[in-house]
């Protein structure tokens, strides 16, 4: 299988990286800067018509979706364990979690747009700000739930693809709100920092960064 991940640093491609570095596949990545207009060149277009990462390209076809891409490459590359099958008991708590990335992830999308994409202060709205800050801490109430019983990952069979979906916004997360009331996300996200997958799908030393703060504070109003 040959696969080219289109990918830009600390963005939800990462979500990508990081789980062909589970797989340990043989991968081409092609990085752009988030920032500048590489997104939106003609050639990047006929890729990803919004100009967005992910994309890849497996065997020459092209897919879009992070979570369908994750569900797909899990599919394909079954000897990694990080799929779990229509007859396998997890199989319905595994697709949930898989998408709930998204949820995860808008509220880190329109913070990421308010705080770094917005770049005046006249550009950004403090209650939005405020709101989508609360609205990504409820959010992540239905992880602490599910890892209150002591399960080291997601699913109780271990490790998968939705820990990798669900993973980057775990990771991102403390840019914007405090884990401090969710302590198993919390150590979740201990247990996710020292998989060598995911330090492999960092930026390397040196790299262009979004998040250039420890911490986002909300505005005042």
């Amino acid at each position: 299988m040959q696969i080219t991940l289109h990918h830009a640093h600390e963005a939800r491609s990462m979500r990508v990286l990081w789980l062909l570095e589970e797989f340990g596949a043989d991968y081409t990545l092609r990085v752009y800067d988030f920032f500048n207009k590489s997104l939106r060149s003609e050639d990047y277009l006929t890729i990803h018509p919004a100009g967005r990462v992910p994309s890849v390209e497996v065997d020459g076809r092209v897919m879009l979706e992070s979570g369908a891409i994750a569900e797909y490459l899990a599919e394909q590359l079954p000897a990694a364990g990080l799929h779990r099958g229509p007859d396998h008991p997890e199989r319905m708590e595994y697709l949930e979690l898989l998408h709930y990335a998204e949820t995860i992830g808008q509220h880190l999308a329109n913070l990421t747009q308010g705080h770094i994409v917005l770049y005046e202060d006249w550009m950004r709205s403090p209650t939005q700000i405020g709101l989508e800050t609360k609205r990504l801490a409820k959010v992540l109430t239905r992880l602490e739930a599910q890892l209150r019983d002591g399960r080291a990952y997601l699913l109780t069979s271990g490790f998968s693809a939705a820990d990798c979906a669900v993973g980057y916004g775990v990771w991102l997360a403390p840019r914007f709100v405090s884990l401090e009331k969710l302590p198993h996300v919390a150590a979740y996200r201990d247990r996710l920092m020292a998989r060598p997958a995911l330090q492999k799908a960092l930026p390397p030393e040196g790299a262009k960064r979004i998040y250039t703060k420890d911490f986002y504070e909300v505005p005042d109003v």
